[in-house]
């Protein structure tokens, strides 16, 4: 069976969660742009809200990692909204570095 790039995102995603660093998880989303620029960028929200949700399954009563990841997911998500607000659609990882390097760094600086 042919793994998709979402499926591959999922699972980077999960294994960061895991790891349990802060400085790991906070650069996630950076990753995810950078591993797969060509890749729709809501594509790297619905990677990190699928990996929290399946860490919190598997790893009862350790929510941190999870809680940092929905919230990376819902600001990268304002990011796609502004990308696309900009006349890029749809809005691409690449879109996403580019965006950061010129307009808000906060995810080259986490």
């Amino acid at each position: 069976m042919h793994r998709g790039n979402i499926d591959l995102m999922i699972e980077y995603s999960v294994a960061v969660l895991a790891t349990g660093e802060a400085k790991s998880i906070c650069a996630l989303v950076r990753d995810l742009a950078r591993k797969w620029p060509r890749e729709k960028a809501l594509s790297i929200c619905f990677a990190i809200t699928s990996a929290a949700s399946q860490f919190e399954d598997l790893v009862k009563g350790q929510a941190a990692p999870a809680a940092l990841a929905y919230k990376l997911s819902a600001l990268v998500a304002a990011d796609i909204l502004a990308i696309e607000a900009l006349g890029r659609h749809p809005a691409t990882g690449q879109d996403l570095l580019h965006f950061w390097r010129r307009v808000d760094p906060y995810f080259f600086d986490i």
